[in-house]
């Protein structure tokens, strides 16, 4: 079947809401330590409510928790993804998307690409890192050039001394860095592949280990449930620790299905990360979250969520994996799409220094809508303690389009928040009120 003649399904499948399930839980019920797990729906059709990408107006932009004030720190980017400081203070960003599609015709992919693009992530990728500078600290960049360029899906960035390194989505790569540096030009070379093909999830983060030692790469899995077959998952749905002297790797933790920000708790130096969770059980299911990474951890991922929680779509089901499955930390509340994270123990924004920062990117799959907004969780000795507070808010209009997405998050070296939004293309700085 050829894809025009699927055209009037993709559309009924990308417009058609209001006949749809709504949720029938709060996404306030959905998160915490112990959210709510009501039975999964299943229709003949999932759940499609797609907030249409639209931008912002003149002079828009989103608003900040009381006590703080919101400017674009840089404007202007082509769909900037994820955020990464060097030492003496400049910004990078990947200017990323999805690559270009490396298998035949699928029609589960073709109907999620449509409704990316609704969704604003339609746009070719730029595949490149771009520097930004604030040399005067009023909060705006005023230096911007090409860092890296000819990448592959850039995402994740991590500088070790002198070595940068860049994750791809089909390898990590090294580059010679000197500080100060605003362009590199010369070559890089590769540490190690990373799974790829497909690219259901492509992004790959990458974190240093404090001692700079080892690194941690993160691999979305190739499919929602593993409907494209286990053996496209090799290697997937997972967090890798690799030996950047030697390019050796070995699985750390597994059973993810898309993790992505990544950052060492500050008072217990324990690994974590932020998961997107399946879809396509109903509008309550599942919570994405966030969790402390054990290493050699199963998370249950295709065959149970939330802990050992089964999955029955997933066939041939694997008991024996689902009896290992850990439950995580925290619940972020159904179809967030929580991308990056950020402690906030440097963070001068009032009140806010106990805690972490979530980039929520938004939903598809629920009605009425969720996520699409930056929140806060508070933290103590080491562990969530309470619900989210939301920090930076409005990325909806009131006709619930997305003027705005926010993707990752960054606490600055004056203490602000730093956000990314790939439909507005705006670097957003969040800082507290003189």
């Amino acid at each position: 079947m050829q894809p025009v003649r699927l055209l009037p399904l993709a559309l009924l499948l990308v417009t058609c809401t209001a006949c749809a399930e709504q949720a029938t839980l709060s996404v306030e019920q959905g998160s915490g330590p112990h959210p709510q797990l009501p039975p999964p729906v299943q229709g003949v059709l999932p759940t499609v409510n797609i907030a249409k990408a639209v931008g912002w107006p003149a002079e828009g932009k989103p608003q900040g928790i009381a006590g703080t004030r919101v400017n674009a720190f840089a404007d202007g980017l082509d769909h900037p993804r994820w955020l990464y400081q060097l030492p003496n203070g400049d910004v990078l960003v990947a200017e990323s998307n999805k690559p270009t599609r490396d298998s035949g015709f699928n029609f589960r992919a073709w109907i999620g690409d449509l409704i990316m693009t609704r969704a604003g992530a339609g746009v070719v990728s730029a595949d490149r890192i771009t520097l930004l500078r604030d040399s005067d600290h009023d909060g705006v960049a005023e230096l911007r050039t090409t860092f890296l360029a000819n990448l592959y899906s850039p995402f994740g960035m991590a500088l070790v001394g002198n070595d940068f390194y860049v994750a791809n989505a089909d390898a990590l790569l090294r580059f010679a860095y000197q500080p100060g540096q605003t362009e590199i030009s010369a070559a890089g070379s590769k540490v190690t592949d990373l799974p790829a093909g497909l690219n259901h999830h492509w992004t790959k983060n990458v974190i240093a280990s404090p001692d700079g030692k080892k690194l941690y790469v993160t691999v979305g899995s190739n499919s929602n449930i593993g409907e494209n077959g286990m053996d496209t998952e090799e290697g997937r749905a997972a967090i890798w620790e690799v030996d950047p002297a030697t390019g050796d790797k070995r699985l750390y933790a597994s059973g993810l299905r898309n993790p992505n920000g990544l950052a060492w708790e500050p008072q217990t130096g324990a690994l974590w990360v932020a998961v997107n969770e399946r879809d396509e059980i109903g509008s309550d299911l599942v919570p994405d979250y966030i969790t402390s990474v054990k290493d050699g951890g199963f998370y249950g991922w295709p065959w149970s969520y939330y802990g050992q929680h089964v999955d029955e779509r997933v066939q041939p089901q694997n008991p024996q994996m689902v009896a290992k499955a850990l439950v995580p930390d925290y619940a972020l509340g159904p179809h967030t799409a929580s991308l990056g994270i950020a402690f906030a123990d440097q963070s001068k924004l009032p009140g806010l220094q106990q805690g972490l920062f979530v980039g929520q990117h938004g939903s598809w799959n629920r009605k009425p809508h969720s996520g699409y907004k930056v929140i806060f969780v508070p933290f103590k000795d080491g562990l969530p303690d309470g619900l989210p507070v939301d920090v930076l808010s409005g990325f909806l209009n009131a006709e619930g389009q997305a003027q705005g997405r926010p993707v990752d998050v960054l606490v600055d070296q004056q203490g602000a928040l730093l956000v990314s939004d790939d439909v507005g293309n705006t670097i957003w700085r969040v800082s507290a009120e003189p």
